[in-house]
């Protein structure tokens, strides 16, 4: 059990079943009144997020989120297979639980599950990945000096704005918490 005068911004708790992460929290002391702590709550599961305030002495059971290294495997069309590293098991994902996800990995890619009593909820990618450019213009010799970008589609489908000298067939670096370009590899 945690106490609300304990929140912490990542700490998952379960609160009327459902399970919720604290993504800001305030100790709120008025000069009239009782002291309260007033936070936004991130469903792990649905991804809504809803503001509440809690009286300090309430309890809640802390919600225990576990997580699997796992290796993407491929795409049926409709589902998303995962394979665990270490046992060899197949895990089928839904487009829902990978839509965070899927347009920063490609096959064999390493990546991290979430999972809640068992059941996974979400897929993690690492915070920078490898990309290869499929479509892009060509960059326009002279046209430099403005520091001037290009739409670029990678071999995922994710679309990213790059610099003028990176053409199609480059590998760059793409943050997956933004989604921009970093570094051409």
């Amino acid at each position: 059990m945690i106490m609300a005068g304990d929140f912490r911004k990542g700490v998952t708790v379960e609160i009327d079943g459902q399970v919720w992460s604290i993504a800001d929290f305030q100790h709120v002391k008025p000069g009239k009144g009782a002291a309260f702590v007033r936070t936004r709550l991130k469903n792990v599961m649905t991804g809504a997020v809803l503001e509440r305030t809690f009286s300090p002495t309430d309890k809640y059971p802390k919600a225990h989120i576990e997580t699997k290294e796992m290796q993407y495997l491929y795409n049926d069309g409709e589902l998303y297979y995962f394979m665990d590293t270490e046992s060899y098991e197949q895990l089928p994902l839904n487009y829902s639980q990978v839509e965070d996800a899927i347009n920063y990995i490609i096959e064999n890619d390493n990546v991290t599950v979430r999972f809640y009593k068992g059941n996974p909820f979400s897929v993690q990618a690492a915070n920078f990945v490898v990309l290869t450019i499929t479509e892009c213009e060509p960059g326009v010799r002279g046209d430099t000096a403005t520091g001037a970008n290009k739409p670029a589609t990678l071999e995922t489908g994710l679309k990213v704005t790059v610099p003028l000298f990176v053409n199609e067939g480059d590998k760059i670096r793409v943050d997956t918490r933004t989604g921009e370009y970093m570094e051409r590899v």
